[in-house]
């Protein structure tokens, strides 16, 4: 595994040679992607974009792979010029598009201990309508939560490791210090127990700041 400390070396978001943030947050259900997605959209004041959210149209009906592509690619060239904050991989249907396209890419990989606990306790909120659903329209029953091939908390489990592989073979072509494509080293892992994400979200904060202060000057 790479390196975790990179706070001394890299600056918390490379952006782009013309100061635009384009942030790809990837990792398993359950990681912290959405909370993250959430705060650094604030922080920078960029929109976000959930995958998921232009994947599924109402009642789980899925969308046709090719117009996903479609909608993903025209939702990224739209923002470009601001920037923005898309969280989700959906690689098998995208392949790089959103990596390529991205001047950050952040990978969460905290202990499946930390993380699985919070998907079961967020579907629990889900079925009580007490939380936000995957996307509008689509709501979540007992059965398909618990019981079914299809469930979120099989996936987060089944998925642990391959999620976990697949990032770290993107980490040794995008990785800060150890990717291949040396003109496209823009990717950092963020694991551990909430503390490593926590301190990088007020470096990220602290730019941001720092960034608005040098222009009101």
């Amino acid at each position: 595994m790479a390196n975790d400390n990179l706070e001394h070396v890299f600056p918390p978001l490379i952006g782009s040679p013309t100061g635009q943030f384009r942030v790809h947050i990837i990792g398993n259900s359950g990681s912290g992607k959405a909370w993250s997605l959430d705060g650094i959209s604030t922080i920078l004041g960029l929109p976000f974009i959930s995958l998921d959210e232009l994947y599924w149209k109402p009642s789980w009906v899925e969308t046709p792979p090719h117009e996903f592509r479609e909608i993903v690619q025209n939702t990224l060239d739209h923002g470009d010029t601001l920037g923005w904050v898309v969280e989700g991989s959906y690689r098998r249907i995208l392949g790089n598009l959103v990596t390529e396209k991205a001047t950050d890419v952040i990978w969460l990989d905290p202990p499946l201990a930390l993380y699985f606990p919070r998907i079961v306790w967020r579907t629990i909120l889900r079925l009580l309508t007490m939380g936000p659903p995957c996307s509008k329209g689509c709501d979540e029953s007992i059965r398909m939560a618990f019981f079914s091939k299809d469930s979120i908390i099989l996936w987060c489990l089944t998925h642990h490791s391959i999620v976990r592989e697949r990032g770290t073979r993107m980490m040794e072509q995008y990785g800060l210090d150890v990717g291949r494509y040396h003109g496209q080293r823009k990717m950092r892992r963020i694991g551990g127990w909430g503390g490593q994400l926590s301190k990088w979200l007020e470096n990220v904060r602290t730019m941001a700041v720092g960034k608005r202060s040098r222009f009101l000057l």
